[in-house]
């Protein structure tokens, strides 16, 4: 059984309930978590609180930054460890997962250099005054996050509130929330104070119900689905709470008659498949000028079917989905497109020798004759990819935008007045011009518009999100 960290120790649920947690590659029970309830959440929040009046409230900026790059490093040191653990708990290669780890260690790297580097501003004013604004932590802040990449969201939702002098309560996805535990663990180990880092499993309803109402709480940060997002939006405006949220995408690729096939084909497929599709900014659209459809379709099709998913040891390209309500989920998306005439075009296969109680999804390429079917307006979470043909640049770009969602994008084309001229008429929080998703990203601000959510995490402003200014005037005559 695994526990929960509140106030620096590891801690069951107070009513001593607990989750099963099961393993995606065969359907199997592997250890528990305990099912947190609001007065965990209480617990959690208060622990937190007594971290800002005491030690960590009044450590220097650069002294935070040294924290941060000490667990940089013990992320590192643990490496394969945390690997194994986050392969395990969501199913998906163990390269990938490794990847996953040096994306975590990587934010709180970068962040630990933030630290010290956010300045205020002095303002002209009227004569014998002097004005100061200087930037201030939140207090206490609460991270829900998804299961989708349990490790690398704790870096990325976590490190910049740390780096600001917040003091964090965290609720993990109770599919996949081993690897931040344990992340937590060594935060204690590397010399942060103990009620800094707190974390709380439950189930969304409870726990992350209870977390996004909470008085105490001074800022939230969720990722997910569209539906809850509202839910906790709704829950912070009962408080005044600011919120930054992040609620999935249907980004599509642009490809224009002038593409670098080959280059655009391998990111394309990478695009979907990696994670199993289950990736917010997943590429699970594709337009594809008319002009070079029938040769980009062939190219996009043979490499498509080399696609394989098998279990986290196999390493293939990718693993099962996360449980058995996102399997079903996607397919019943997949007989969906062909009940709607789309064209299975190609298919991927699933490794032989996986456990046929595993949660494994055949990739699935589809050909639409027109932007109809639900496949190409719902986020389906799966590697399931739909093509749609345009002819002119003006219809692409109608296209691309013909969705709720504006998470991220891609142009393709060798015209560089096309390449600026369409990025910037793509609505969407992040565009890639002949390029798509590159590496963790840690570095460039992310988040979406429309109903993707709104506010960003990553890059510097991060900072700025998870920090209030205070303006002091000082009249010394």
């Amino acid at each position: 059984m695994t526990q929960m960290i509140i106030g620096g120790q590891r801690v069951d649920a107070i009513d001593g309930r607990t989750i099963d947690v099961v393993a995606p590659s065969d359907g199997q029970v592997f250890t528990t978590i305990p099912r947190g309830q609001a007065a965990d959440v209480d617990r959690a929040v208060n622990a937190a609180r007594s971290a800002l009046l005491g030690d960590w409230g009044k450590l220097a900026a650069f002294e935070r930054g040294r924290l941060l790059a000490k667990l940089s490093q013990a992320v590192l040191d643990h490496h394969e460890e945390l690997a194994q653990i986050e392969a395990r708990d969501t199913g998906k290669p163990i390269s990938t997962a490794r990847n996953d780890i040096t994306v975590l260690s990587r934010y709180f790297e970068f962040y630990a250099g933030g630290a010290d580097k956010v300045h205020g501003q002095t303002i002209p004013f009227l004569n014998g005054y002097s004005v100061q604004v200087i930037r201030e932590p939140l207090g206490v802040t609460a991270h829900i996050l998804p299961w989708n990449y349990p490790a690398q969201m704790f870096g990325r939702s976590v490190a910049p509130a740390l780096a600001m002098g917040n003091a964090v309560v965290v609720k993990p996805a109770e599919d996949a929330c081993l690897s931040i535990i344990r992340v937590a663990e060594l935060a204690l180990e590397v010399g942060f104070p103990a009620c800094v880092i707190n974390i709380v499993t439950g189930l969304g309803h409870e726990a992350g119900a209870a977390l996004a109402r909470h008085p105490g709480i001074n800022y939230i940060s969720f990722t997910g689905s569209n539906e809850v997002g509202i839910q906790v939006q709704q829950a912070a405006a009962l408080n005044a709470v600011k919120c930054v949220l992040e609620l999935g995408g249907k980004s599509a690729h642009v490809v224009f008659d002038d593409v670098d096939i080959a280059k655009a084909v391998a990111a394309i497929v990478k695009g979907i498949v990696h994670n199993t599709g289950q990736t917010c900014t997943a590429g699970s659209r594709l337009l594809l000028q008319r002009g070079i459809y029938d040769e980009f379709m062939a190219s996009l099709a043979k490499e498509f079917a080399k696609t394989q998913a098998g279990t986290p040891e196999m390493d293939l390209t990718c693993g099962p989905v996360i449980n058995k309500d996102q399997f079903e989920r996607v397919q019943r998306y997949i007989r969906q497109g062909i009940s709607d005439g789309l064209t299975v075009v190609a298919e991927g296969s699933i490794a032989p020798g996986v456990p046929e109680s595993g949660y494994f999804v055949t990739p699935t390429l589809f050909a639409a004759k027109d932007h109809s079917s639900c496949l190409l307006r719902e986020e389906i979470f799966g590697p399931v990819l739909v093509v749609v043909p345009f002819e002119t640049e003006k219809q692409g770009i109608e296209l691309a935008n013909a969705t709720d969602y504006g998470l991220m994008g891609a142009v393709w084309t060798r015209d560089g007045d096309r390449q600026q001229r369409v990025a910037r008429q793509l609505q969407a929080g992040q565009v890639y011009i002949n390029s798509f998703g590159a590496g963790g990203g840690v570095e460039l601000p992310f988040g979406g518009v429309k109903r993707s959510g709104h506010g960003r995490e990553k890059g510097f402003v991060a900072l700025e999100e998870v920090s209030t200014t205070k303006t002091i005037i000082h009249h010394h005559g």
